[in-house]
């Protein structure tokens, strides 16, 4: 019983590898171009939300503070 166990695992990973690797083929990779582009726009944006938090926390900040004393 346990070597069909062990056969029958065996069998089931191997028919995930082989669907895994069919599956792979047909995806559609982007051009390095792409990939460039769409990266630096993700850092802008990056960029461009830290500075935002950035401005409101010294606002909210600066509120606490004149309200507290």
């Amino acid at each position: 019983m346990k070597t069909e166990l062990k056969q029958s695992l065996i069998k089931r990973i191997s028919t995930f590898i082989k669907e895994v690797k069919q599956e792979t083929k047909r995806v559609t990779w982007p051009a390095r171009r792409e990939v460039t582009l769409t990266t630096i726009v993700v850092f802008i944006f990056c960029a461009l939300a830290s500075i935002y938090f950035l401005i409101v926390d010294k606002i909210i900040i600066t509120l606490l503070r004149f309200i507290t004393g």
